[in-house]
């Protein structure tokens, strides 16, 4: 089971911190990423993390605003997601694979529920 949390209604330039709740996964033996779907677009990653750690994957679009931390014990992934954007906007996931070769979501075969992001003045 994955479960997301952390979503909300949010200013411009504010930050969240979103989290996904895992069980029946580790995180240091499944590759994980976040995902996003803004209304009318196909899902797109935001950032992909390896079982190792050793390949981390952000997408152009929140380089040096978003960062992926993890605390294994606590089968937590977290999404720092900082100055945030109007186009920031979407429902936002996790998702697991054994090895996914790539951010993309069709790697990716366990998925959260989603949980939305909205960023408003």
């Amino acid at each position: 089971q994955i479960v997301e949390s952390g979503g909300g209604l949010v200013q411009p330039g504010e930050s969240l911190r979103l989290s996904c709740v895992v069980s029946g996964y580790r995180l240091d033996y499944y590759d994980f990423g976040w995902f996003r779907q803004a209304p009318g677009k196909e899902r797109e990653g935001v950032v992909c993390i390896s079982y190792d750690e050793n390949t981390v994957e952000y997408a152009d679009s929140v380089k040096g605003r978003f960062f992926i931390s993890k605390d294994v014990p606590a089968r937590t992934l977290y999404l720092h997601a900082n100055s945030l954007k109007f186009e920031d906007t979407a429902v936002y996931y996790c998702a697991a694979a054994h090895r996914a070769f790539g951010c993309m979501p069709s790697n990716y075969e366990y998925w959260g529920q989603g949980i939305q992001v909205t960023v408003s003045s």
